[in-house]
């Protein structure tokens, strides 16, 4: 019960409304939370409130409890929007729940929004929210809606011209994108997707000798966008740089064998490199009913910042674990498993927990220093089909995604990760299962029969119906539209359509070409490995 003496509200806002936000503003979200919480006990049916609890509890990682709050916070809005016909801020509030890549949540009132008021940003989102849930026929059909309102708008006409090559329409999407580009209102993101989009419809037409000549001129358009300039390039090399230096055998092995209070079994760790196949590997593992798999999520990062905060060394992750005894090995499991059950229920942690992060490639000697149990799964594909399908990609910028940008800096980035990779793995204890991504779509069920049985599971038939079940879900990754289809074969291989790019980055990829076994002959068939 809140014995917290209620302070008088002021111009009808509540004090511990504007006590959160000083909170926000000071960058103390555990302190904003409890003043949230005290404006939603003090106006349960305060649809302000209840958003900033919810967004509050959200940055706290307390994602499940968070969105609950959110969700609430939506349906209070769209009553309230039903009697006063604006829909502001309820579209807000969607946009809140995508923020937390709560699609589903989102969808419901998008359509009330849409139904109280047929503007632009309503259709805009529900044409998105439809595509992000693989509901393409109805996304296509909201943005025809949204054109009908503003025609001319190149944000609308990229949004449309991606669903009409997603339907095969590729004429109508290239003639669309083109006119984009010709646009006198057309941005400098906008002119940077429109290339990218261009790049990737070329290259299904097998229209290749156009494909670079748009990719290159979305890398050039990159350097000035905003989000991309902010990111600091260096920040991953001297991470891996870091913990080359600092991670060693004796350091990795130290609690090999140890006794852990938790009945749970450890998490097994899904990673590679981007754009490697961990996307439908996630898809065809989450067939199992007894297993839960987090989607690209920050539940190692999040362990490193706690390990940060608990010791006495700072921003440095080996010699920290040096310093630690079991009892703070213990402490960082514990904490790992309390955020997962937070962020998506107890249930989740019940049976086997996979954690999906691929560019946890990274952070591999932590998380085998705190579970020396768990099994890793490291996905490999030919560097040169990462390479390029990266390259092609709209990657949201990061700290990591930012080296995607440029086709130089993309090899760079892989041939970094891979040199460390390389570098730690004979050095691990925790047990490590390499497959090829190649290996899976030639041998459907004979490769994944062996993933199943590494990570302790029967092998069942639902599993060869895998794209059936993403079809029905949001799935973070940029993969979401291709696991979403059976098997095929057509990303193996693709970079011979362009072998004379690779000209200028062949000495970077070459080394983990033949590495992973990928050379081929003049023919393009691989080579066995040496």
């Amino acid at each position: 019960m809140d014995t917290v003496k209620k302070p008088a509200a002021i111009s009808g806002i509540s004090p511990y409304l504007k006590n959160g936000q000083a909170a926000v503003n000071a960058r103390n979200m555990t302190e904003a939370v409890g003043w949230f919480e005290k404006a939603v006990r003090e106006n349960p049916k305060d649809a302000q409130a209840m958003a900033c609890y919810g967004q509050a509890l959200c940055w706290i990682r307390q994602h499940s409890l968070g969105i609950e709050y959110l969700r609430k916070a939506g349906a209070l809005l769209a009553k309230a929007c039903r009697k006063q016909r604006d829909t502001g801020q309820l579209l807000l509030l969607v946009e809140q729940l995508q923020f937390w890549n709560d699609y589903p949540g989102s969808l419901e009132l998008i359509k009330q929004a849409v139904q109280i008021k047929k503007d632009v940003r309503g259709f805009q989102l529900l044409a998105h929210t439809y595509s992000r849930l693989n509901q393409n026929q109805l996304a296509f059909a909201a943005s025809l809606q949204v054109l009908r309102l503003a025609p001319d708008d190149p944000v609308l006409n990229l949004q449309h011209a991606m669903l009409e090559a997603g339907r095969g329409e590729y004429a109508a999407a290239i003639a669309r994108l083109l006119r984009i580009l010709r646009m006198e209102a057309i941005g400098k993101e906008q002119a940077f997707r429109t290339h990218k989009e261009l790049a990737r419809i070329y290259d299904k037409q097998g229209e290749y000798a156009r494909v670079f000549e748009h990719l290159h001129a979305a890398a050039a358009l990159s350097a000035g966008l905003p989000e991309v300039q902010k990111q600091e390039p260096r920040f991953v090399y001297d991470l891996l740089a870091a913990y080359t230096a600092g991670f060693d055998a004796e350091l990795l092995r130290r609690w090999s064998g140890a006794k852990w209070r938790e009945e749970k079994r450890a998490p097994a760790f899904l990673i590679g490199f981007f754009r490697s196949g961990t996307t439908l590997t996630q898809e065809i593992l989450s067939t199992d009913p007894n297993v839960f798999i987090s989607d690209e999520t920050d539940l190692v990062v999040a362990m490193k910042d706690e390990l940060n905060r608990m010791s006495s060394v700072k921003d440095n992750v080996a010699e920290q674990l040096r310093l630690a005894n079991q009892d703070t090995i213990q402490h960082l499991r514990d904490f790992y498993w309390r955020l997962a059950a937070q962020r998506y229920g107890e249930h989740a942690i019940q049976g086997l927990f996979i954690d999906k992060t691929t560019m946890n490639t990274f952070d591999v000697g932590l998380i085998n220093a705190v579970f020396p149990d768990a099994k890793v799964i490291f996905m490999l594909r030919d560097p040169r089909d990462v390479c390029l399908s990266c390259y092609m990609q709209v990657m949201i910028p990061s700290a990591a995604t930012v080296h995607l940008f440029n086709w130089r800096s993309t090899a760079e980035l892989y041939a970094e990760t891979m040199r460390w990779w390389l570098h730690v793995k004979p050095l691990l204890s925790v047990d490590v299962m390499t497959f090829r991504y190649e290996d899976g779509i030639a041998d459907f069920q004979g490769t994944f029969r062996r993933v199943f049985e590494f990570l302790g599971l029967a092998w069942h038939q639902q599993a060869d119906q895998f794209y059936k079940q993403a079809g029905q879900k949001f799935i973070a990754s940029p993969s979401f539209g291709q696991v979403s289809q059976p098997l095929y074969a057509s990303s193996v291989g693709r970079w011979r359509y362009y072998a004379a790019e690779f000209d200028a980055v062949d000495d970077l990829l070459q080394p983990y070409i033949e590495a992973y076994g990928y050379c081929t002959d003049v023919s393009g068939n691989v080579l066995p490995t040496v």
